[in-house]
């Protein structure tokens, strides 16, 4: 077990029958970082997280928490672990204080150490003014995060969230990434998996791609994208007229036809070579052409990831997965 992680798996199968789930799967987060797992739909994510959890016990290969095996040091690891999966797990019956009272003292808390951990939590994660409130009618942000709260009441050194955005809206979905953040800044290692390539683009310091239940591809976001090749260049000129005198800049410089975004005024090219960037800019002045828009970028995550799986496929997974 290599001291800087910690998760750890190698060689990870796992079988339903006749589907392979998991096919020799390798994963590794140093401590204090995020990784986030993507893959489409039936990748194996979820499964893989249910092993690292010791919900299931794969059929081959090892895994390691904390330097812990998931199988042989399985309460350990469950000392050691949080998990927040796709749905809410907390009793909407019951109020933010009494699910998170009721999680630390099945955790074997004292009465009284449960209700301030729990009055902690409801603290940290801006859900005071509701605590006495019934979950049922809290919004969907204010949900997902009073469950990431229940996850956390016994201070666990690595936290596993599986799609902890799905459903949510666009502002609940920034809270959630806004505590996951500050989770991570107090040391707890996250590992992700997520629907949303966005997510892990703002979360994950490393990524692994998942499909058909392998390891396609890792690394860092950058990383990826710079894998996929090309960079593309992008030009939105101020005056819409010029649009076609832009296409004919770009041609010229790059031999493609460049794709144009007619009612967002908008050029893209692929390019190979960066210096490109400045020979148009020299061409559109010699032209008299002014640009609002004018960037080299690298390919999106979702770029990416129809490159390395050839789907766009990203809905979340059902059983066995």
């Amino acid at each position: 077990m290599n001291s800087e992680l910690a998760v750890e798996a190698e060689g990870l199968v796992k079988r339903f029958g006749a589907t392979t789930a998991l096919d020799g799967v390798d994963l590794a987060v140093p401590r204090g970082k995020v990784l986030g797992v993507l893959g489409p739909n039936g990748a194996g994510k979820t499964t893989a997280v249910r092993v690292l959890a010791t919900l299931l016990r794969a059929d081959a290969g090892t895994a390691r928490v904390g330097g812990h095996d998931v199988v042989t040091e399985a309460n350990a690891v469950r000392g050691l672990i949080g998990l927040t999966g796709q749905y809410a797990s907390i009793d909407e019956d019951l109020s933010g204080t009494e699910n998170l009272v009721l999680i630390g003292r099945l955790l074997g808390m004292a009465k009284a150490q449960a209700k301030a951990r729990a009055a902690d939590l409801l603290d940290r994660f801006e859900l005071t003014d509701a605590a006495a409130r019934a979950v049922k009618t809290y919004s969907g942000g204010m949900r997902r995060r009073a469950d990431l709260a229940a996850s956390l009441v016994g201070r666990p050194e690595v936290l596993y969230l599986d799609e902890p955005t799905t459903g949510l809206d666009p502002h609940s979905r920034n809270e959630v990434w806004s505590t996951v953040r500050s989770l991570v800044a107090d040391g707890v290692t996250v590992l992700l998996t997520t629907q949303y390539l966005e997510e892990a683009d703002q979360l994950a310091d490393l990524i692994t791609v998942i499909d058909h239940g392998k390891v396609i591809a890792g690394g860092t976001p950058n990383e990826l994208k710079r894998r996929t090749g090309s960079q593309t260049l992008q030009v939105r000129p101020t005056v819409a007229a010029d649009l076609p005198a832009v296409a004919a800049i770009l041609r010229d410089l790059t031999g493609a036809d460049p794709v144009t975004d007619t009612e967002g005024g908008l050029l893209s090219t692929p390019v190979d070579d960066p210096v490109l960037l400045s020979a148009v800019v020299r061409r559109l002045d010699e032209a008299g052409i002014t640009a609002d828009e004018l960037a080299l970028r690298l390919p999106s995550l979702d770029e990416v990831f129809l490159t390395l799986t050839g789907r766009t496929d990203r809905v979340h997974e059902g059983s066995p997965a």
